[in-house]
């Protein structure tokens, strides 16, 4: 039996979240299930930076059910739906401190038949070059909403140390006036499934 992949520890989580953004690169997000394990190698990823980020869900404080886990400790789940999507973010900053890093995209690694089953009829690039196909490729669901990203069914885990990082504005984010210009936006540069 393939032994399964050790969670990071919660000090990975507490550091700044355009440093965690970008310390995220090439770690395996794992997700557990009934019918296998699917993980992914995290290529994209998107800072929000909370009350004075006019893009993040907690600008200006804004505090309502669905932003409360922003408020928690940094490294629990930020799960919520945009249209039919799951979007997953991982929670960071400190408690009050409503920031969070967006997963845009990752390279599968794990459960690829899971994978094609649950994205199917699509070729293999498009099962998780993005926020809402990489949810549904790892069964990443509202169930998921403010876990610890430190323990299983949903965690993350040490993978490898990229080469190259490129940064620039973060993505469908155009009713944020200035904000939608911040080069907040990291991903590995080369990588065949980063989204865009």
């Amino acid at each position: 039996m393939k032994q399964a992949c050790k969670p990071l520890p919660p000090e990975f989580y507490r550091k700044p979240t355009l440093e965690l953004a970008q310390s995220l690169l090439g770690c395996l997000l794992v997700k557990e299930t009934d019918e296998g394990t699917a993980s992914g190698y995290i290529v994209e990823t998107e800072a929000y930076m909370g009350p004075k980020d006019r893009a993040a869900h907690s600008f200006g404080n804004r505090r309502t059910k669905r932003t409360e886990v922003m408020y928690q400790e940094a490294g629990r789940a930020y799960t919520y739906t945009m249209h039919t999507h799951t979007l997953f973010n991982v929670v960071s900053a400190g408690i009050d401190e409503p920031e969070a890093v967006l997963i845009r995209a990752v390279e599968p690694h794990e459960g690829l038949l899971l994978m094609e089953k649950r994205r199917s009829g699509k070729k293999p690039r498009d099962w998780t070059n993005g926020p809402g196909k990489l949810t549904k490729a790892l069964s990443i669901t509202m169930d998921d909403y403010g876990r610890w990203l430190t323990e299983p069914p949903l965690y993350i885990a040490k993978g490898y140390v990229p080469h190259d990082i490129s940064c620039g504005p973060r993505i469908g984010i155009e009713n944020s006036g200035e904000a939608r210009e911040y080069p907040w936006r990291f991903w590995m540069k080369g990588n065949w499934y980063v989204s865009r």
